[in-house]
């Protein structure tokens, strides 16, 4: 990149359309804030400083934001993008390139950027693109050698102009010699009362200056957001554009127009993910992983050859290979599953290590737990790990065999190779090899009749 190369990001509407408090910029797309998306784009060019204008809404994008190197300027009263620019002059010198682009035009992308970038020099560079439906756009006018001539906002265009399917995306690269002036210059005579950022293509003409569009690679990589339904099309936009490089890579999508991924998700070879699935933070699927309908992971691993079946809940874990996780199961922050471990339907584990080949198949809480290897727990069976006031640690050896509907009030410990009998409830820990119940003596009651509805 050219050095000394500024972004601007203008971020201060409000979003009317959007009918909502929050500014629009900090609506979520792929479970990220727009503006969020923008700023990761803009630090791939590597500029020498980012200035995020913000208004509507306070400090809230600010707050949101919180980047290291990134430089705030608010706009208010929002006058304009024309107005908002020159908010930003005192941060940017007059060396170098500035680039602006909008928080909420979050799938531009770096190569687009790239190109617009690198033609650099004492000229001003327009990024434009073809719509079937240009409605809402400033257009393109040219002149009969195709030179640029001016962008007019829709509001302000003739039937004629209103026609042309070429249109403004509003990201430009400006030479910033002449930003200083041209920003001076700025006009709100026009049909909004607003100081127009386009307005500078007749001012870069006056002044002999080139004025060069770079067209957008596709049509979607500029849209911006403005209401609902268009937040609506562009993540679905964006995760299919994700689906897309899922199935270059190898993966096996059921349908992908029914995926979720709101972070990274990284996969192997012959890996099978089933529909509505989400895919949250990091995640990371190995080799023959299979993820059925309807699971969410979150920033979790999971190992070769494990099958998370469907409506399966998984929050940072690890879990080892050949596994079997659901379905309906929950897995929660702090779970650690080794090989061949099976959890089963209704089953929550949190904060739990669960050795190889052990398995909880049905209707069972294991917290804040040490399982160790070949261990069945039966079904019902939960460790009571919360004392009202604190935390405490249930610790299974080896080859124990839990039976159904046992509590564990821990803390306490269960040795290598002990059972537990059903309905049990263990207040102390139990030597190895041994099997532990609770007694109880069953009583009969002769001639008890049952209540009856009144």
């Amino acid at each position: 990149m050219p050095a000394g190369l500024n972004v601007v990001i203008l971020a201060a509407g409000q979003g009317k359309r959007m009918r909502s408090r929050l500014p629009k910029v900090l609506h979520p797309l792929a479970g990220r804030p727009l503006i969020e998306h923008v700023v990761a784009t803009a630090r791939a060019l590597k500029p020498a400083r980012i200035c995020v204008v913000y208004g509507h809404g306070g400090e809230q994008v600010p707050q949101a934001l919180r980047g290291d190197g990134l430089i705030f300027v608010k706009q208010q009263p929002q006058l304009g993008t024309g107005h908002a620019l020159a908010q930003a002059l005192p941060h940017l010198g007059s060396a170098g390139l500035t680039l602006v682009l909008y928080g909420d035009v979050p799938l531009i992308g770096d190569e687009t950027l790239a190109a617009m970038i690198a033609g650099g020099g004492d000229r001003l560079t327009l990024l434009t693109a073809e719509l079937d439906d240009p409605s809402g756009y400033g257009r393109i006018v040219r002149n009969r050698r195709g030179s640029i001539t001016a962008i007019v906002e829709e509001k302000d265009a003739s039937v004629a102009q209103r026609a042309i399917r070429e249109v403004n995306t509003g990201i430009m690269v400006l030479p910033g010699a002449r930003l200083g002036e041209w920003m001076s210059k700025l006009s709100n005579r026009n049909a909004q009362r607003e100081y127009y950022l386009t307005d500078v293509v007749p001012l870069a003409s006056a002044d002999r200056v080139a004025v060069v569009a770079v067209k957008a690679r596709t049509p979607w990589e500029a849209l911006g957001v403005n209401s609902k339904q268009q937040l609506a099309q562009l993540e679905r936009i964006y995760q299919w554009q994700r689906a897309t490089r899922l199935m270059d890579a190898g993966v096996t999508l059921a349908d992908p127009m029914r995926l979720d991924v709101r972070g990274n998700l990284a996969c192997g070879a012959d890996v099978r993910i089933d529909v509505n699935c989400v895919f949250e933070g990091e995640v990371r699927l190995a080799d023959r992983v299979e993820v059925g309908a309807n699971c969410v992971l979150r920033d979790t691993e999971v190992g070769p050859g494990t099958r998370i079946e469907p409506f399966t809940l998984v929050d940072a874990a690890k879990i080892g290979a050949n596994c079997r996780v659901g379905p309906y199961a929950r897995i929660r922050p702090g779970t650690r599953l080794a090989e061949d471990v099976h959890i089963g339907n209704f089953v929550e584990v949190k904060a739990a290590e669960i050795g190889a080949r052990s398995k909880a198949n049905h209707l069972a809480y294991i917290g804040d737990a040490s399982v160790g290897r070949d261990v069945n727990i039966g079904a019902g069976t939960i460790t009571c790990n919360y004392d009202g006031a604190a935390k405490h640690r249930t610790v299974i050896d080896d080859d124990v065999q839990i039976g159904s509907d046992v509590q564990l009030v821990a803390p306490v410990s269960i040795g290598a190779g002990a059972t537990i009998g059903a309905g049990a409830t263990i207040t102390e820990d139990v030597p190895p090899g041994v099997l532990a119940v609770t007694e109880k003596k069953q009583v009969v009651k002769p001639g008890w009749k049952r209540p009856q509805k009144k």
